[in-house]
Order: structure tokens, then C-alpha cells, then sequence
């Protein structure tokens, strides 16, 4: 025990090796930094020119567009008497670029196909797109680069609802009245908090960690330095999952051996599509100086490489010998609390600094100083939820930080179909 205590405190992957109010001034000078000029900042902080204060007509109907992962998904959202949304004509097909390359005439033509149905429903369109794109003064989205899966080079630069329009316009019908609204999905999640809870929270934060993670709050338009924009309140897209956080050094070994070692340091932290092989990095380090014995090395050379999942089943249950490292350590005790222990430190250091980084979030939006009126912040992904002891240990963390040292106050929410419905209210803000 003393040994993996040890072991963990040299290479900073303890929670308590996370200077809290260090990190947490360093997280808000990134903003502050981004707000004022981008390039000076590893934080992006894209201004959205999303107000937050949507008004919700009952009876309101907007067209849905969902670009997300392989996925693409067209519906109506309405809005009824109550102002609860209700989805209909759902469809899902996949992404245009997902199985071969499509020019940019082929991507929006695939576009139109599915919206066509839906044309004379609203003359209103939100389009939640999860890829990274600059947004305009004029709500439009420009795609900077899609990610691996997608094939679309020709697409990149293209204003998005423009072109979309001018398709359906092609095709015969009028599109003067249309206005099309791009978000992305960290934005959309907070929107979606609008209309999944009441009106007593003084502001929302949208928070997704599933495969990446991303950060999005209510700003004043006069700290957003790098914009000249009126009065009021705007959603900035932090793109915290680019903070350039250093830690210790196997976090710098990891990232480094990672596909783009200079970008997504925070994310390759916390999130699920590197946090399983970050602690397979830990493991073998672990494996090197002693702390697992050979006989955990050569059983660990068999199994397949280490993800997410599968390092969180063996929290979940580890003494199920169905999952491959509970059959790692079978026979020694020493080997299975080892592991336990420093997969667990993993998890409660992740943990830490996403309350470090919500902590930011409602902190710069100004709000939550009252009990009764909480910053809700809509949380959303697999990761946060399915991961063993996350959850856990970012509201035990949110707690003593957010709570406690800076009396803020806040309330977690899970809203089903955040995408869509945020999408919905990004087109009854235009």
C-alpha cells in the first residue's frame, strides 16, 4: 500500500497533487486570455452570439439538424402549450463523408434530401453541428476541419446554413424567409437546459464528457474583448477540452505518444477516448518499478489494450473474472489492490479538475450566489455517467471548491436529446 502510495505521489496522480486554487487561476486566465484574443490562449472561447434568453412560444416549431459522430439526424421540434418540446418525423441516417469522400455539392445535397421533407414545417432551422466551426455574426457555421471519420475537404470554409439554403433553393423552394441557426453540441446542451428545467436557475453551463470533453457558459458581451458586439449576454464555446494543462510526467509521456501530442491536453486527461490508454501508461510505469509483479506483466501482455470500459469494470466489480484485469491479479492481493488503488487515484484526479473546470465555468458567468437560485449546469456523456466513481468524485470535489470555498452554487441534470432540443432553441433565437 505504502509502495503505490508512493508511486502515485511521485508522478502527480493523486487528487491532492492538483494545486486547486493554481489550477483554478490558471483555467480563468485562459478564458479571460481567449475572450480577449484566441491565439494567446489554449482556450479558443468561441463566441457563439447565442443569446440565452430565449423566449419558448407554445406552439413554435423548428426544424432540427443533428451532425454528430458518424450520425446525421433530421426531426420538427414543437414546442406545446406548456413550452415542453415534442420531437416528430425523426429520421437518422449517416454522415455524408463517413464511408467514402463527398465533394461539397454531393455533402449539401445530402443535407437538402433530409430536410426536404420537412421544409414548409417551420421557417425556422437549428443545426447542431459537433465539429469544430467558427460562427458568425449572422448565426452561420464555417467548418474548420472534420474529424477523422468524415471525408468532406471541400466542405471546410463553406458557410454551412448558406449553403444549405441555396441547395433547398435549387430545388425549387423558397427559402427567403429561412434562417438557419448553427450551434454546437456543448452549446446546444446548455440551451437545452432552458427547456428542460424551470426558470429558477440564474444561469447554465453545458458540459459534455463522453469520447471528448467541452465547456460552454453565459458571458457578459463587454469582457468578449476580441468582438465588437452591443450589450447583453452571449454562450461561449470554451473548447476547454484544448486547455494546456501540465501535470506530471507520464501525463507528458502519454500525451506525447498520442496522435497530436500539442493539442487536447486537458481532454487527454478526463476524457473517455484516452483516459482506459493514459491508465495502460500508468500501468506499465507501475509494471517497471515493481509496484505489479511479473506475473501481472506477462498475464497484462495478453489482454487487449487497455480502454476506458474496461479499466472501469475493474472498479466496478473486481472480483468479477470475467473482465480480463480482474484475471491479472487472480492469486495475489498485493496486485489487486495495487490496481484498484491507482486506477481509482486516475478516476478521483479526473474527477478534480472537471469540478475544477465547472468551477471556472459558473465562477466567470458571475452567477449562482444564491441557494435558491443554482447555476444548472447540463451534463452530458457516457464517460461522466458510466465511469466508475466520476460522477462521484466531481460533485464531491464541485462541493468543497465550487461550494464551499466560493459559495456558488450549482445543481447537475441529465436532459435526454440535448442536442436536438438545444438546436431547437437556437432557431427560435433568430
Amino acid at each position: 500500500m505504502g509502495k503505490t502510495e508512493d508511486f502515485l505521489r511521485k508522478h502527480m496522480l493523486t487528487a491532492a497533487s492538483v494545486d486547486t486554487d493554481k489550477t483554478l487561476d490558471f483555467v480563468l486566465s485562459e478564458m479571460k486570455k481567449g475572450l480577449e484574443d484566441e491565439e494567446s490562449s489554449s482556450l479558443r472561447m468561441i463566441a457563439t452570439y447565442v443569446q440565452p434568453d430565449v423566449e419558448i412560444v407554445p406552439g413554435a416549431s423548428v426544424i432540427v439538424l443533428d451532425a454528430g459522430g458518424t450520425n446525421f439526424r433530421t426531426c420538427l421540434v414543437t414546442f406545446d402549450e406548456n413550452r415542453q418540446p415534442v420531437i416528430s418525423d425523426f429520421r437518422k441516417v449517416g454522415m455524408p463523408g463517413v464511408k467514402s469522400e463527398v465533394s461539397a455539392a454531393e455533402f449539401f445535397s445530402i443535407l437538402a434530401d433530409n430536410v426536404e421533407r420537412l421544409i414548409d414545417k417551420s421557417d425556422r432551422i437549428g443545426f447542431c453541428f459537433s465539429y469544430a466551426a467558427t460562427i458568425t455574426e449572422d448565426h452561420d457555421g464555417i467548418p474548420l476541419v472534420f474529424s477523422k471519420e468524415i471525408k468532406a475537404p471541400e466542405v471546410i470554409g463553406m458557410p454551412l446554413g448558406k449553403n444549405l439554403l441555396k441547395e433547398l433553393e435549387k430545388r425549387g423552394h423558397d427559402v427567403s424567409k429561412k434562417k438557419v441557426a448553427i450551434v454546437n453540441d456543448t452549446v446546444a446542451t446548455l440551451l437545452a437546459a432552458k427547456a428542460g428545467r424551470p426558470d429558477y436557475a440564474s444561469s447554465y453551463v453545458g458540459f459534455i464528457l463522453g469520447t471528448g470533453t467541452n465547456t460552454a457558459y453565459i458571458e457578459d458581451n463587454e469582457n468578449i474583448k476580441k468582438i465588437s458586439i452591443g450589450k447583453g449576454r452571449q454562450i461561449i464555446n470554451v473548447e476547454s477540452g484544448c486547455l494546456a494543462l501540465e501535470l506530471g510526467d507520464l501525463d507528458k509521456k502519454f500525451v506525447n505518444s498520442t496522435k497530436d501530442p500539442n493539442s487536447y491536453w486537458f481532454e487527454k486527461k478526463i476524457s473517455g477516448a484516452y483516459i482506459g490508454p493514459f491508465s495502460a501508461c500508468v500501468i506499465e510505469e507501475a509494471i517497471a518499478e515493481g509496484i505489479l509483479s511479473k506475473t501481472f506483466a506477462e498475464r497484462y501482455k495478453e489482454i487487449e489494450p487497455l480502454n476506458t470500459t474496461r479499466m472501469s469494470n475493474y472498479l466496478e466489480m473486481c472480483h468479477n473474472s470475467d473482465y480480463d484485469l480482474v484475471r491479472c491479479v487472480e492469486g495475489s492481493e498485493e496486485d489487486a489492490t495495487a490496481l484498484y488503488k491507482i486506477l481509482k487515484s486516475i478516476i478521483e484526479r479526473a474527477g478534480k479538475l472537471t469540478a475544477i473546470n465547472l468551477t471556472a465555468a459558473v465562477l466567470a458567468s458571475g452567477e449562482g450566489k444564491q441557494p435558491r437560485e443554482p447555476v444548472v449546469i447540463n451534463a452530458d456523456g457516457t464517460t461522466f455517467y458510466k465511469t466508475e466513481f466520476l460522477e462521484f468524485y466531481t460533485r464531491l470535489y464541485l462541493d468543497e471548491i465550487l461550494e464551499k470555498k466560493h459559495g456558488r452554487y450549482y445543481e447537475i441534470v441529465q436532459i435526454d436529446n440535448s442536442p436536438t432540443l438545444g438546436a431547437a432553441i437556437a432557431g427560435l433565437a433568430i
